[in-house]
C-alpha cells in the first residue's frame, strides 16, 4: 500500500476507535442497566400470575402507612420543585448598528494619527503596524468626538454617544419582544469606563420612565468581560424573584477614552476599540419558554485578581505627559492563558462527555504519579459545543484560543468576522457573534454554545447557553445587509 494511503488508512481506523471510546463510555449506564433489565423481564415471563398476585397480597399495609407514605412522596416531590433552580430564558436581544457615516477607514485612521501625533512619527508608524495584523476591516465605526482632529472628549459628548447606542438598543429590543418598559423587573447596565453621575441605568429609567421599584444595577471597571458579569447578576435575581424579566445592556463608550500620548502600550486600544452595543432580555416566566431563543445552563466566573502581574496587565493609567490611557502589559497573552486553564478546569465537569472527563483524569494521574514532565491533557470542547463566541479582543485573542482548544475555522468564524466587521466592541462583542450564527442559518434546537470572554481584573468568564428552538427568519438588523458577503478571507498583513 502507498504511504499516503496507508497513512490515511490508519487515521480513519484512528477515528472510528476513538468515536467507539466515546460512545461506549457515554453510554456505559445504559450498557449496563440493559442486561440487568432483560434479566428481570425474562425472570418475571417464567413466573405464574399467580406467584406475582401471591407476592402482592402478602404485602400488608395499614392506612397509617398509606397515608404517611403518601404524605413523603409528596414533601418529597414538593420539595425538589421548590428548592431547584428556576430556569433563566434568553427571550431575544438587539445590537447597536452605527450610521454609515461613522465608519473610520484604515487611510482615515493613519491621517488623524499623523495630525494628532506630528512630532512622533515612530507612534503613528507603531499604530499602523498593530492596524495592518489587527484583523479589523474597513466598516469598523467611532464616535463622532473621535473624528475630530484632536478628538473632542467632553462630557457631553460622551452622553450623546451612550443615548445613541443604549437607547437605540433598547428601542430594539422593546419593538422586538414586544414587551412593556414596566414589565421589566430588573435592569443591569454594565460600561467599564464612562461611569457619570446620574448613572446609565438611571439614565435608561429616566428615558423608558420605569417602574418607580424596579432593581436597577451599573457596573464600570469591569472590563471586557462584564457583559457576562451582568448575565451571572441576573440570573441571580431571577433565582429569588419569580415571574420577572430583566433586561441586560452591555457597551462601552470610547468619547472619554481616546488615548492622545505616545505611549505604544496606551495607543495599542485606540487600534482595536470601536463602537457598539446590545440588550438582552432574559426572564424566568414559564409563558416565555415556548418562544424564547435559549436557555442558560452555566455561567462559570475566574478571577486572578490575587496575583499582581495579573492585577495590573490591563489598566488605566496616566503617561508621563499626564495623558489618561488604558495601558496593556506585554504579558497579557500569557496571563490571558492562565485565566482559560482555570476557567475550563471549573466549566469541564460541567459540560464534557464521561470519555472526556475520564481521559482528562488519566492523564492527570499519570501526570502527578508517573512522569511530571507529560504534557496536560486538553479535553476536546468540540464534545461539548457545537458553537463557540470567543471575545473578539483581537487577532491574537482568537488565534491563542483556536490553538489552544484546537477548533476549526468554522468554529472561530463568526469571532473573526465580527472583528473584522465591528472591531473589538468590549462586553458586547459576544452577541454580535452570536447574531452572526444566527444569520449564517446555522443555530438548530438542542445546539450549545461556549461565550468565552477576558477583562481586566484579571478575569475569564464563560457562559453556557442551550438553543430553545430552531432559529430562522431575517438576520438581526447589524448582519442584515452584509450578512451575505462573509465570511472573508482576511490577510495576515493588510499593507497600508
Amino acid at each position: 500500500m502507498p504511504p499516503k494511503q496507508q497513512e490515511f488508512s490508519q487515521s480513519v481506523k484512528l477515528k472510528y476507535v476513538k468515536l467507539g471510546y466515546q460512545y461506549l463510555v457515554n453510554n456505559i449506564l445504559t450498557f449496563l442497566l440493559i442486561p440487568i433489565m432483560i434479566a428481570l423481564f425474562l425472570e418475571a415471563l417464567r413466573s405464574n400470575p399467580e406467584e406475582i398476585i401471591s407476592i402482592w397480597n402478602s404485602l400488608h399495609f395499614t392506612l397509617v402507612q398509606i397515608i404517611c407514605s403518601s404524605f413523603l412522596i409528596i414533601y418529597t416531590a414538593t420539595y425538589f420543585l421548590m428548592s431547584r433552580p428556576r430556569t433563566v430564558y434568553l427571550v431575544d436581544y438587539a445590537l447597536f448598528k452605527p450610521p454609515q457615516c461613522f465608519r473610520v477607514s484604515f487611510a482615515g485612521f493613519m491621517e488623524h494619527a499623523r495630525l494628532a501625533l506630528p512630532t512622533e512619527p515612530k507612534s503613528v508608524h507603531f499604530q499602523m503596524k498593530i492596524l495592518e495584523r489587527s484583523g479589523l476591516g474597513e466598516e469598523t465605526c467611532l464616535p463622532p468626538a473621535i473624528h475630530y482632529i484632536p478628538p473632542v472628549t467632553t462630557m457631553e459628548l460622551a452622553k450623546e454617544e451612550a443615548e445613541l447606542v443604549i437607547f437605540s438598543c433598547m428601542d430594539s429590543l422593546l419593538q422586538k419582544t414586544r414587551i412593556k418598559p414596566k414589565d421589566i423587573d430588573i435592569l443591569v447596565v454594565n460600561c467599564s469606563l464612562f461611569s457619570p453621575t446620574p448613572s446609565l441605568s438611571a439614565m435608561v429609567i429616566n428615558k423608558y420612565k420605569l417602574r418607580s421599584n424596579i432593581k436597577s444595577f451599573n457596573l464600570s471597571g469591569m472590563g471586557c468581560s462584564a457583559g457576562l458579569i451582568s448575565v451571572d447578576l441576573a440570573k441571580d435575581l431571577l433565582q429569588v424573584h419569580p415571574n420577572s424579566n430583566a433586561v441586560v445592556i452591555s457597551t462601552e463608550i470610547l468619547t472619554p477614552n481616546s488615548y492622545l500620548g505616545k505611549e505604544r502600550a496606551m495607543l495599542l486600544p485606540n487600534c482595536l476599540f470601536r463602537m457598539g452595543g446590545a440588550a438582552i432580555l432574559l426572564s424566568n416566566k414559564w409563558s416565555v419558554s415556548s418562544r424564547a431563543k435559549y436557555r442558560l445552563v452555566h455561567v462559570v466566573r475566574t478571577h486572578k485578581g490575587a496575583d499582581d502581574k495579573a492585577y495590573k496587565c490591563v489598566s488605566q493609567e496616566e503617561d508621563p505627559d499626564g495623558h489618561v490611557g488604558i495601558n496593556l502589559s506585554i504579558d497579557l497573552m500569557a496571563i490571558a492563558g492562565e485565566a482559560l486553564k482555570s476557567n475550563i478546569t471549573t466549566i469541564g465537569p460541567l459540560v464534557l462527555p464521561a470519555s472526556e472527563q475520564l481521559l482528562f483524569l488519566l492523564a492527570l494521574v499519570g501526570k502527578k504519579v508517573f512522569n511530571s514532565k507529560l504534557k496536560p491533557y486538553i479535553p476536546d470542547f468540540k464534545q461539548a459545543f457545537e458553537h463557540f463566541c470567543i471575545h473578539a479582543g483581537g487577532r491574537a485573542v482568537i488565534d491563542e484560543l483556536q490553538k489552544n482548544l484546537d477548533l476549526s475555522a468554522e468554529h472561530v468564524e463568526a469571532s473573526r468576522m465580527t472583528l473584522y466587521r465591528f472591531g473589538n466592541t468590549s462586553s458586547s462583542s459576544l452577541w454580535y457573534e452570536l447574531s452572526y450564527i444566527e444569520a449564517k442559518g446555522r443555530m438548530k434546537k438542542g445546539d450549545r454554545i461556549w461565550q468565552i470572554a477576558f477583562g481586566s481584573g484579571f478575569k475569564c468568564n464563560s457562559a453556557v447557553w442551550k438553543c430553545n428552538r430552531t432559529i430562522k427568519g431575517p438576520p438581526e438588523e447589524a448582519w442584515a445587509d452584509c450578512i451575505h458577503k462573509y465570511p472573508v478571507h482576511i490577510p495576515e498583513v493588510v499593507k497600508l
